[in-house]
């Protein structure tokens, strides 16, 4: 049970990562600066969260198996459009929409699977859920190798993206076979709208923005950061954003046994103190090692921040598929406003010094932790 849920998060990662790793072929590709980039990559959070509302309805209607499988045939469609849109054609408008397509599939591929691993949780009574965000980095982790391997081979955008759709979502619909039957809510469990008026409801999804943020900023800037900031060769700046997310898949392994010690809030006071200090090494390393050791603490302070936030929204077994919906739309608009705001912002001050709003964004975060504090009264089973 566990496994099928780890590995269709590890598979989401893989993709996301794949992707990620071809950004700046993306950019050279279609000769855009880095307003136009973060203009392109807004498309994937447009998908996001135009599907991310409807995903508790349609798990509630379907179930989280089917919303995971109809989430990865969009997303093998995306990047074949994306593919042919920036490798071949040279098309904005056709790689936008390969874009959209992947972030509305993300988006409903990301509620599902939570809403599966929140089920999974609360039947075992201890913590995993960062174990399968974990599953989610080691898949970020073999993509983003595999992109390394790519780009030095200079292996073609239309050969790389789709023959990885091609192989690697087929296993998500066998996995799902023997997911859990999830999707409709205990008895009193809110609706989806009813679940967007609900205050702790809404400052987790608050929270789970700024740590998505942390995440986010890092997945679309650090490769680019590291190229344009501290003048590193293109596989270089990949290998670098490897490095973080090496280092998340290492704090969501560890994750569970010092939430289930010391707690969710302590935890991500920690942890939002690393992506401040990652963040400032990063910017501000003059050599390489500790620009390394920058990405290295970033991605630790990042790791779970979206996992708790997750677990958090699904508390109350009732209702969780809309309030993971909730969190997750709220989540999700880092990932809007995160592209467009750090390129126009990079194009002024450099992409390397924008990323320090990641760092600001950390002293708000850091008041909203106790709200992840488990509510009393939540319905366990």
């Amino acid at each position: 049970m566990t496994a099928r849920v780890g590995w269709v998060f590890a598979v989401n990662g893989f993709l996301f990562a794949s992707l990620v790793s071809r950004v700046p072929d993306l950019r050279a590709g279609l000769d855009l600066d880095n307003s136009g980039l973060g203009l392109l990559l807004l498309a994937i959070a447009v998908g996001s969260l135009t599907a991310l509302p409807a995903a508790g309805a349609l798990i509630a209607r379907w179930g989280a198996a089917t919303v995971v499988r109809g989430g990865a045939l969009l997303d093998a469609v995306g990047l074949v459009l994306v593919a042919v849109g920036a490798g071949s054609l040279g098309s904005v408008p056709v790689t936008a929409a390969g874009l959209l397509l992947y972030g509305a599939g993300v988006g409903v591929w990301d509620v599902a699977m939570n809403v599966e691993g929140a089920e999974v949780e609360r039947r075992l009574g201890r913590t995993v859920m960062p174990r399968f965000h974990a599953g989610f980095s080691l898949g970020t982790v073999a993509g983003a190798l595999l992109g390394v391997l790519v780009v030095r081979l200079d292996l073609a955008l239309v050969v790389h993206l789709p023959l990885l759709a091609a192989v690697v979502v087929p296993s998500v619909l066998v996995a799902t076979a023997g997911f859990l039957p999830v999707g409709h809510a205990p008895e009193g469990g809110p609706g989806s709208g009813r679940a967007w008026l609900e205050p702790r409801t809404l400052l987790v999804g608050l929270l789970v923005l700024m740590f998505a943020a942390a995440e986010g900023s890092a997945n679309d800037w650090i490769a680019i950061a590291l190229v344009d900031g501290h003048e590193a060769a293109a596989w270089a700046g990949v290998a670098g954003y490897s490095v973080f997310v090496a280092a998340m898949t290492a704090g969501r392994l560890a994750g569970p046994v010092a939430l289930d010690r010391w707690g969710r809030a302590p935890v991500l006071w920690t942890s939002a103190a690393l992506v401040v200090a990652g963040v400032l090494l990063v910017v501000h390393g003059s050599a390489w090692p500790v620009v390394a050791a920058g990405c290295l603490v970033w991605g630790l302070g990042a790791a779970l921040g979206f996992p708790v936030g997750m677990s958090a929204a699904a508390d109350d077994a009732a209702g969780a598929a809309a309030r993971v919906s909730v969190v997750s739309t709220i989540g999700y608009a880092a990932f809007l406003g995160g592209p467009p705001l750090l390129g126009a912002l990079g194009d002024r001050v450099g992409t390397l010094d924008a990323l320090q709003v990641v760092a600001l964004l950390m002293l708000p975060a850091a008041v909203l932790v106790l709200v992840v504090r488990r509510p009393v009264g939540a319905v366990a089973r």
